[in-house]
């Protein structure tokens, strides 16, 4: 399970299978939310240096 919601997140930037990837990870929903967050605003970052 962690694998494919890993793959669907990285295929689709969803937010909801990130979060299930780290629900299954054993992390918090507050936790893996906070992280969900911090992620896409990294990849914006990279995404706005590399244009």
């Amino acid at each position: 399970m962690r694998d494919f919601s890993w793959k669907y997140f990285a295929m689709t930037g969803d937010v909801d299978a990130y979060l299930l990837y780290k629900q299954a990870a054993g992390m918090t929903a507050d936790e893996a939310e906070t992280a969900a967050a911090t992620q896409l605003l990294d990849e914006t970052d990279t995404y706005e240096e590399n244009e």
